[in-house]
């Protein structure tokens, strides 16, 4: 049984073979890897079932001084998060979208590696990744503050540019499915530790009718809804489903009763991570790591589960820690690597 047929077996919920996984690293993290397996290549090491088939950032100008300006138009400092940055200026300082341009969605800087990758992961399910997919998209555009501002003060503005951001979503959706793939990711952070960002009132205003949008034309396909929201957004599960998600990452135990929603969801919505970055990987002992993960893997025996750290692990998590999730993964009876 390939890869891609396992992930297959875990989204319709049935028993798979094994809990299939899927890993991923910030840049100081990947690093330790790498010098520890002595490659650069950690994918014929990793053996991760996902392979994200796209680039959901597009391509970064780097600007000297450890800034650098995505395909928006949006300056990031890259000073202390080596990985995404800090927002220097925003695209649409006032309210009106008029003089602003969205890049082409069908462009070789969104889809250019996409053959490649395809080629070199014939049995990994394909996903194609569309980050900052909407309110993230918003506020890095407009500003954080002056988003918050604008859906009291400027509502007709945020659907607008939530609609446009969401045009431009169902045109990257309609040129992914093009291609072999299997699923579409959507990033967007609601959360925060504790309940949303914008609160579940504007959430469901403004959010959820663009989502709706998205997910729907993917399930029309025939496709997988993924998505990836960071916090406490677990009050919003039933909603998720009833728009078209499958699986949902990245499943933080620190803001979730993750055995409890496995159970309370098994057969209706899969998901993806669960260990977790913020007390585990950087504080606890090996023995603490391998016992987390052993107590995830039985879990997720019965399908709807794909292993995962609750994040990209950082870089103050120890090398033996990394190693010891991994190392539990791959002992898995039926793993045959």
């Amino acid at each position: 049984m390939t890869k891609r047929e396992v992930i297959r077996q875990v989204l319709a919920h049935q028993r798979p073979p094994y809990v299939p996984w899927s890993f991923s690293f910030t840049q100081e993290a990947r690093e330790k890897l790498e010098r520890h397996y002595g490659t650069t290549d950690l994918d014929g090491v990793l053996h991760n079932h996902l392979i994200w088939a796209g680039n959901p950032a597009g391509s970064f100008t780097d600007l000297g001084g450890d800034h650098v300006r995505d395909a928006f138009g949006v300056v990031w400092d890259r000073s202390i998060d080596k990985d995404i940055g800090m927002v220097v200026s925003p695209q649409l300082p006032e309210p009106d979208l008029s003089a602003y341009r969205f890049p082409d969605p069908r462009g070789d800087i969104f889809f250019g590696d996409v053959p490649r990758l395809l080629a070199k992961h014939p049995d990994s399910f394909r996903v194609f990744p569309i980050g900052f997919s909407l309110y993230e998209r918003a506020w890095t555009l407009r500003g954080m503050e002056n988003l918050m501002m604008d859906f009291i003060e400027n509502p007709d503005f945020v659907r607008r540019l939530l609609r446009a951001i969401a045009d431009f979503n169902l045109a990257q959706i309609e040129h992914a499915l093009t291609y072999d793939i299997d699923a579409i990711y959507f990033g967007d952070d609601w959360g925060q530790q504790q309940g949303l960002q914008m609160g579940p009132g504007l959430w469901h205003e403004f959010i959820a009718p663009e989502l709706k949008r998205m997910y729907g034309a993917v399930r029309a396909a025939g496709k997988n809804v993924f998505i990836h929201s960071c916090g406490d957004v677990d009050e919003l599960f039933d909603d998720l489903i009833a728009a078209g998600v499958n699986c949902f990452n990245p499943f933080q135990p620190e803001v979730m009763a993750v055995a409890d929603l496995m159970r309370r969801y098994h057969g209706r919505l899969a998901f993806h991570g669960g260990l977790s970055t913020q007390r585990t990987l950087p504080y606890g002992t090996v023995a603490d790591v391998r016992a987390e993960t052993r107590r995830l893997l039985e879990l997720g025996r019965d399908g709807g589960y794909i292993l995962a750290p609750a994040h990209a692990v950082e870089g103050d998590v120890p090398l033996e820690n990394m190693l010891a999730f991994i190392e539990e993964a791959h002992a898995q009876p039926g793993w045959r690597g």
